[in-house]
């Protein structure tokens, strides 16, 4: 207890005061100063005279006899004076007046200047009772220099211990408030209700043992006052009879009269620091009490048990100083976090650790484990091993050498069920708890092999769907980290998670079981796979053969070329799409991906290399037909798609869309010798379709803008331009439209006078018959001829002139009175119809 802080100094001998009640047989009435030392400045007299009467308690007798004066509670209080210094002062009650009146009294006071302490640095508490204290003022009136200050053999260390388990229940909650007060002087005051004064400076004495020194200095107190509402002091000691003070929020009061109370004390520190008072070992509070971390330390290497927030606590400051701490202390320090058995199934008495404390424990175990000898390791590794399957703990990652073989076996047995439970949990992600469980099982030899497929099924579609796009577009968040600690601290990373690597290495019978499930995956979903196994690092070159569909995933993007991206799949695969089609598919998916369609000579190739029977048994026809029926305008291979298809499956097509096949065939006849006659109607026929299943827009589209070319592309036969005017098909006039506007038929017009004749002809041609033709023939006559004839030259105009000449049938005349300026809108109107019938242009 002796000894002197830095900012502080024992400086001189405290100066002293006297002040007691009106001696026996005065006549002044009221109390006084009978001895001031020279050194008191006057204005503390006056602060003083507030701190030093006394007050005896309501109940207290009023004519007290010998027996009765020992009772009454003695005034012992350190308190601080406006200046910085503090007054130490002891107040006894010592009889009656010399009038028979009220209790007399007796005040000896020490005055501490600012920043000065007792003699020797010993704490103000520490001189209750002691033999320095007067009863009586010097008969001279001059007191004797104080040089020291002996200390009171009532708090000697066995008598505090016995009081402190006479108060276990009481303790935390005192520590608890008084750990506030000390830290922040406007919490309130702390009111401590006991019989006798005695033992309220006992409470004093424990809250100034497990304060830092600095803050015990500093406490100030008084153990007995009739109102606290009129005391200052931090610590305030009453008896039952006293004022109460219960209902007011700025006093915090501990009642140890009457029941002990009932809540747990939250406060870890406090709960720490009445389980070493109660276990006799005040000495671990010698160094710095108010840390938490090493006064839990000390406390486990002490053999105090703790609670599992105290233990957590300690766990975690050790394992930020392994490095500093001795291997004795460390031993201790482990048996006392490892205390009793180890929890397993049997034994449902046993505790398990609260989450804070595994976690705690964990990170310690990864600073020592290796770090250490086996024998101071191995119990906290086998604790946390038990912790971490039965409590749902970070899974440590332990070596071959983290256990003895005792206890290697003890955990095998009593956690086998848990752990076989824990690889099937399927509300933990599976690479992550399930993976860790895995790995614990394999280190204590648990047969966990029927467990396998099951998790290498989920770790397959848990590891495809982190890379599947969410409905809102984003992607999905991958895998959750695995609950893995390894030795170092360090948690593994996200990706392809390396617990799961690190598995698919050293377990052959988790590597073959997720293989397989990945390759089930990649045959139905190839896509996917492919993009989240990329670059992930599989070590696929461990298995020599098997699992096409996953090498296929896995395979680099190759050649720009499509089909020799496909062939060098099935290459990758090392099986024949012959012997299993399914490889086909999966090939055929992963190179064109997405929705994506093959062209029509890709897809008559596809066909033609592997057979309608592979095709269909691998179930890529489909791929094939809507290829056709859904390929732009301008591929040119459709058409003889269409044929290949309706050859290959004659008998497997629904009607709509062997229609839709028959529709492409033709528009691949068109301009050729094969192309026969009625192409309008033929068109129309087929497009048609059937109401309930009709053909495709992009078939039809492909169609018309087929037809229209052809009708374009010299002198249409007679008939099909009369169809062409009669179909009143709106789709088929508006590809007619955008045909003859094309850059194509206009260059035409202006180089080949020939052609423009022809186009007179077709767009001047049966007026009348159909509303639709009528606006189509003369918006091409107006916006697409006119201005090509306007731009021919004399001779060009000329040419035109003889070849509808040859035409015959009035052709000329028409086209020269079209052809007048100013004429147009006249003629426009005869050529549709409109005016006297006398004035249409034979036919």
């Amino acid at each position: 207890m002796a000894g002197q802080e830095f900012g502080h100094r024992e400086g001189p001998a405290p100066a002293q005061l006297h002040y007691t009640s009106a001696p026996s047989g005065s006549e002044d009435s009221g109390p006084r100063f009978t001895a001031v030392g020279a050194e008191v400045p006057p204005g503390v007299l006056r602060e003083a005279e507030r701190l030093l009467g006394y007050e005896p308690p309501p109940d207290s007798p009023q004519q007290p006899d010998a027996e009765q004066l020992k009772r009454f509670p003695t005034v012992f209080s350190f308190s601080e004076l406006a200046d910085g210094g503090r007054l130490l002062s002891r107040s006894v009650c010592t009889g009656t007046d010399w009038a028979g009146g009220p209790v007399s009294f007796h005040t000896h006071a020490l005055l501490l200047l600012a920043g000065n302490r007792l003699p020797d640095g010993v704490l103000p508490i520490s001189t209750w009772e002691s033999p320095r204290w007067a009863e009586s003022t010097p008969p001279d009136g001059r007191p004797e220099p104080v040089d020291r200050v002996e200390p009171s053999g009532l708090l000697r260390k066995e008598a505090l211990v016995a009081f402190a388990v006479s108060r276990a229940g009481r303790l935390a909650p005192f520590f608890a408030d008084l750990r506030a007060v000390a830290a922040d002087p406007g919490a309130g005051q702390i009111v401590v209700v006991e019989h006798d004064s005695a033992d309220v400076a006992r409470w004093i004495a424990l809250a100034c043992t497990v304060l830092p020194r600095e803050q015990a200095h500093r406490l100030t107190f008084t153990t007995y006052t009739r109102d606290p509402r009129q005391a200052h002091q931090q610590l305030v000691g009453v008896l039952p009879s006293s004022e109460p003070v219960a209902d007011d929020e700025r006093y915090r009061v501990h009642n140890c009269t009457g029941r002990q109370p009932s809540r747990p004390v939250t406060n870890t520190w406090a709960e720490v620091c009445a389980r070493v008072w109660r276990a006799g070992r005040p000495d671990l509070f010698d160094n710095d009490p108010a840390d938490l971390g090493p006064l839990a330390v000390a406390a486990l290497v002490a053999g105090i048990d703790l609670r599992t927030d105290a233990r957590a606590a300690a766990a975690s400051w050790a394992a930020e100083q392994v490095g500093a701490l001795p291997d004795d202390t460390l031993t201790a320090l482990v048996a006392g976090l490892c205390g009793g058995p180890v929890p397993h199934l049997g034994s449902p008495s046993a505790t398990l650790p609260g989450e804070a404390e595994q976690v705690a424990l964990a990170a310690l175990l990864a600073r020592l484990d290796g770090c250490v000898t086996a024998a101071v390791s191995a119990p906290l590794a086998a604790r946390v091993l038990a912790s971490a399957v039965l409590a749902r703990g970070p899974v440590p990652a332990l070596r071959a050498g983290s256990l003895t073989a005792r206890a290697h076996d003890d955990l095998a047995r009593d956690l086998a069920p848990s752990l076989r439970a824990g690889i099937a949990d399927t509300a933990e992600p599976a690479a992550g708890r399930p993976l860790a469980l895995l790995r614990a099982a394999d280190l204590l030899n648990v047969d966990c092999q029927d467990e396998l497929p099951q998790l290498a099924e989920r770790l397959a579609r848990e590891w495809v769907d982190s890379s599947t796009p969410s409905p809102s577009g984003g992607d999905t968040k991958p895998s959750p980290e695995p609950a893995e600690i390894r030795p170092g601290g360090e948690p593994s990373a996200v990706g392809c998670p390396p617990a799961l690597l690190d598995a698919v290495h050293t377990h052959p019978g988790l590597r073959v079981a997720l293989f397989g499930s990945l390759d089930t995956l990649a045959a139905a979903e190839p896509a996917p796979v492919a993009r989240v196994l990329k670059g992930s690092g599989l070590p696929l070159d461990l298995q020599q053969s098997g699992f096409p569909h996953l090498r296929m995933c896995v395979a680099p993007d190759g050649s720009d070329d499509r089909l020799d991206r496909f062939h060098g799949l099935l290459r990758t695969a090392g099986v024949s799409p012959h012997a299993d089609p399914s490889v086909l598919r999966t090939a055929l998916r992963l190179t064109w991906p997405g929705g994506e369609l093959p062209t029509g000579a890709e897809a008559s190739l596809l066909l033609k290399e592997l057979g309608s029977d592979t095709h269909r048994t691998a179930g890529t026809r489909e791929l094939l037909i809507e290829a056709a029926l859904a390929a732009p305008p301008d591929d040119p291979g459709i058409p003889t798609l269409a044929t290949d298809l309706l050859r290959c499956f004659t008998t497997e097509l629904g009607p709509g869309r062997r229609t839709a096949l028959l529709l492409l065939e033709f528009t691949g006849l068109l301009g050729t010798a094969s192309e026969g006659e009625e192409w309008v109607g033929r068109v129309l026929d087929l497009t048609a379709g059937a109401a309930a299943d009709p053909v495709p827009d992009t078939v039809a589209e492909r169609a018309f803008q087929t037809l229209a070319w052809r009708l374009l592309e010299g002198t249409a036969p007679e008939n099909e331009l009369y169809s062409l005017a009669r179909s009143a098909e709106p789709r088929l006039l508006a590809a007619y439209e955008g045909a003859g506007r094309s850059e194509r038929v206009g260059d035409r017009l202006r180089s080949e006078p020939a052609y423009a004749a022809d186009r007179f002809c077709d767009w001047s041609a049966f007026p009348g018959t159909y509303p639709a033709w009528d606006e189509t023939r003369t918006a091409l006559l107006a916006k697409v001829l006119r201005p090509a004839v306007r731009a021919l030259s004399v001779a060009d105009q000329s040419a035109v002139e003889a070849a509808l000449d040859r035409a015959g049938r009035g052709k000329l005349d028409a086209f020269r009175a079209w052809n007048r300026p100013g004429a147009l809108g006249r003629l426009a109107g005869r050529l549709s119809g409109r005016g006297r019938r006398a004035e249409q242009p034979g036919a």
